[in-house]
């Protein structure tokens, strides 16, 4: 079904419920945003763009982002969202790829494109809100191609992933069973790129007539969230777990508690048990993990809110550290390499199979066939499954050490380095050597002066002898790309340098 549909729905059953807002000042009810997106639905049909095309939206945040999200799909086409953190030289290579046939921007970043493709500025887009619209949004089916979503690229050249209206129909209707409920009352606040989780997370709370509200900011300063936050009343928000730091340090620093935050849904890399711990005893149980990628978009595992929260529970710590349990809408399973299901509590790769699995990789067969097979994506995340389904990431099989014939997983030897008072950020990888295969190597960002043999005692009563680094970098911040993950290859690089 077109997601565009539950706009028109939402329109029809509570057309004044305030729709779209910029800070505390609301800019639309659900009656304007449905005409808004008709509207412009109609432009991009004059424009002969409809069903099979593809539309990408390079812009920072801001309400208009979901009027052209939802006039794109109004007319049948798919979006591509471009994240506006990104360089205009890497939105081109991929308005490219993807052959878009326009690309709408803000001109605060759009400016600097040198494309072929059709260009029309935000600001432009006012003009098209009364345009003649489309009566209804056209028809889309389960398997149409919907949202060409970007991977972030670390590792060179990134991939567009197809996800379908049945692909974003699955992940919305889980959101309800497995992740948090929606009601009427509630504010999505779009503090993330809303090319990403953030925007993704939209459906939801369109299904249900909540407010949509893009901070005056247009980004992820603690401050001002925490400022609006109980002004708004019963907020929404996903973050990356260093947004979740920074808020948490925040609320210590000013003596916040979070109030007006009912659920904050964190995800896109480790969140450390240290830092959970800490933000649920500074701001309350306010929230929830997902584990997903966006082959599989925020819909393969979900950790509820009662059990991060969760203290009584005779394993509740090894839980904090899971991403959770399978969602409703897919099975997930931990396999070997040779593509048998291993026994509870072994590592391996984990897999998953279900409706929200990508359509697969944009012109990329075999990126596709090397990623989904036999209907399970496989997707390159090293974890466990403990007896009552809990699933544990351990690393990505990328950054998997061999030292010395041993496996050395840096997500283990970092959850302890985090838990010595004097380490504010740790990366661990591995550095090639002639006698070991690999040694661990630990980039550290310290309060303080780095103090090797401090660390070195710390790891060695709390892990075994041969996972302790061998070394330690001390490094100011460590490096991440725009959507806060940490860019070890660039560590990896700085070590062969």
């Amino acid at each position: 079904m077109n997601p565009a549909e539950w706009l028109a729905r939402t329109a029809l059953r509570a057309p004044e419920a305030p729709a779209l807002l910029s800070g505390e000042e609301v800019v639309a009810d659900y009656a304007t945003f449905a005409r808004r997106a008709a509207g412009i639905a109609g432009a991009l049909r004059a424009r002969a763009i409809g069903p099979g095309a593809r539309v990408a939206i390079f812009m920072t945040n801001r309400t208009e982002y979901l009027e052209a999200f939802y006039g794109i799909w109004w007319s049948g086409a798919a979006a591509i969202p471009i994240n506006g953190k990104l360089h205009a030289r890497e939105a081109e290579w991929i308005l490219g790829n993807a052959r878009a046939e326009l690309a709408i921007v803000s001109a605060d970043i759009g400016a600097a494109l040198e494309t072929d493709v059709a260009v029309v500025e935000a600001g432009e887009l006012p003009g098209w809100y009364g345009h003649a619209p489309l009566d209804a949004p056209a028809p889309m089916a389960a398997g149409d191609l919907c949202w060409l979503f970007y991977t972030s690229g670390t590792t060179g050249r990134p991939k567009g992933v197809m996800m379908s209206a049945g692909n974003i129909e699955a992940m919305a209707l889980s959101y309800f069973v497995d992740v948090d409920d929606v009601l009427s009352e509630d504010a999505a606040l779009y503090a993330a790129p809303m090319s990403h989780a953030a925007g993704i997370y939209n459906f939801m709370h369109v299904m249900r007539g909540a407010r949509h509200v893009v901070p005056r900011s247009g980004g992820f300063d603690p401050g001002e969230i925490l400022a609006l936050a109980p002004r708004l009343g019963s907020v929404h928000m996903f973050a990356a777990p260093t947004m979740v730091r920074r808020l948490v340090d925040h609320a210590k620093t000013t003596g916040a508690t979070g109030e007006g935050l009912r659920t904050i849904v964190y995800a896109g890399g480790p969140m450390y048990n240290a830092d959970i711990i800490e933000a649920v005893e500074v701001m309350g149980p306010r929230f929830v993990q997902v584990y997903g990628q966006g082959e599989c978009p925020m819909a393969i595992t979900a950790l509820s809110r009662a059990d991060v929260a969760d203290r009584a529970h005779g394993r509740w710590a090894a839980r904090l550290g899971s991403v959770g349990t399978a969602q409703s809408v897919v099975e997930v399973r931990i396999l070997g390499e040779d593509g048998r299901e291993l026994p509870r509590g072994e590592v391996g790769e984990i897999a998953v199979a279900g409706t929200p699995v990508m359509l697969g990789y944009w012109d990329n067969p075999e990126a596709t066939a090397k990623t989904v097979r036999d209907g399970w994506l496989w997707t390159g995340d090293m974890g466990h499954m403990d007896a009552d389904g809990y699933v544990t990431l351990v690393d990505r099989l990328k950054d998997l050490i061999i030292s010395g014939g041993s496996n050395v997983y840096p997500r283990e030897v970092e959850e302890v380095l985090l838990t010595h008072p004097g380490v504010r950020e740790v990366a661990v990888v591995g550095q090639r050597d002639a006698e070991w295969g690999e040694i661990v190597v630990a980039f550290v960002a310290c309060d303080g002066a780095l103090d090797t043999g401090a660390l070195d005692a710390h790891c060695r009563a709390n892990i075994a002898r041969f996972k302790a680094p061998k070394v330690y970098r001390e490094i100011a911040a460590l490096p991440k790309n725009n959507y806060g993950k940490v860019l070890k290859t660039e560590l990896r690089a700085l070590l062969e340098s």
